[in-house]
C-alpha cells in the first residue's frame, strides 16, 4: 500500500529538527523547539537515532558531541541515560519519541526522519524501525517518515504501511557524503527505491531540486518536499520545484 501523503505536508512550512534558536535556548530537535513550532503554526521535522535499549531517541547526530555536554555514540547509552544528558544551551535533556508525540499531539504535521544505522545506507537491522513503527501505531495527527536510507523506508512498508513513507534524497556529492562509496552515491543519486518502498514522496536536496529525476517522480505522482531553505529568497527559487519546503534560520511565511 502506498500511503499518501497527508495534504498538510504540501501547505504548512516544515520547521527543520522543529523551530530551533539557540540564542533563544531551543537547540535543535528540543522540547523547546517543538513547542516554539506548534505555537508558530509550523510543521516540525524531527530526527530518530536508537538508544543502547532499542528506544527511538530525538536526535540528529549518531555522536553525542556537537548537540550535548557529553561525547561518545547515542547508541551506547540507556534511553534513560541519554534523557539526563543535557543539549547544549539547554537544561534539557535528550527526548524520547514517545515523549514528542504526546507533546505534539497531532496539533501540526509531524515528519520524522530515521537516521541512517548502517553507515553505508545498507540493510538495516530493523530495530529503529520497529521502534518507530511501534510509536506510531495509535499516533493520531498528520504524520510521515522518511530515511536517507532506503532500506529504512522498505522496513516501514512493511512494519507501518498505513503511514506516509518518503525518501530523503540529495545530488550525492561523494566530496560530501565520505565515507560513503562513489558508487553508492551513483546509485542513490537516481533514487531508484522509491516504488520498492512505496513511497509517496521525496524530501530533496535544495540545490538539486532541478534534477530530471525529481521532475520525473513528480510528473509520476509524487510530492516534492525540500531541505533545507534558510533564507526567504531561497525559498522563492524553491518553490518553483517543489510543493512544501523544510526551513531553518527565518521565519518562513505560513499560508494565508
Amino acid at each position: 500500500m502506498r500511503a499518501p501523503l497527508p495534504a498538510a505536508f504540501l501547505t504548512t512550512p516544515i520547521a527543520h529538527r522543529a523551530y530551533h534558536n539557540r540564542a533563544a535556548r531551543r537547540p535543535e530537535n528540543s522540547r523547546a523547539a517543538i513547542k516554539a513550532a506548534i505555537e508558530a503554526g509550523y510543521a516540525i521535522e524531527i530526527d530518530l537515532q536508537l538508544s543502547a535499549d532499542t528506544i527511538a531517541m530525538v536526535f540528529h547526530d549518531e555522536d553525542l558531541g556537537r548537540l550535548t555536554q557529553a561525547s561518545g555514540l547515542v547508541a551506547n547509552h540507556s534511553a534513560a541515560d541519554l534523557g539526563q544528558i543535557k543539549l547544549r544551551d539547554s537544561d534539557e535533556g535528550i527526548p524520547t519519541l514517545t515523549e514528542v508525540l504526546e507533546l505534539v499531539a497531532g496539533r501540526v504535521p509531524l515528519l520524522i526522519e530515521i537516521k541512517d544505522q548502517t553507515g553505508l545506507m545498507s540493510e538495516t537491522d530493523g530495530q529503529l524501525e520497529k521502534a518507530t513503527a511501534a510509536e506510531l501505531a495509535h499516533y493520531v495527527g498528520p504524520v510521515a517518515v522518511m530515511s536517507f536510507n532506503p532500506h529504512a523506508i522498505a522496513r516501514m512498508a512493511s512494519l507501518a504501511p498505513q503511514i506516509a513513507r518518503g525518501l530523503t534524497t540529495s545530488a550525492y556529492d561523494p566530496a560530501d557524503w565520505a565515507p560513503l562509496p562513489a558508487q553508492t552515491c551513483a546509485d542513490l543519486r537516481a533514487i531508484p527505491d522509491y516504488d520498492r518502498a512505496l513511497c509517496s514522496f521525496i524530501s530533496h536536496e535544495a540545490a538539486d531540486l532541478a534534477a530530471p529525476r525529481v521532475a520525473e517522480l513528480h510528473a509520476q505522482g509524487a510530492a516534492i518536499l525540500c531541505w533545507t531553505i534558510k533564507s526567504a529568497k531561497a525559498e522563492a527559487i524553491a518553490r518553483n520545484y517543489a510543493q512544501n519546503i523544510t526551513f531553518e534560520g527565518y521565519a518562513a511565511l505560513l499560508p494565508a
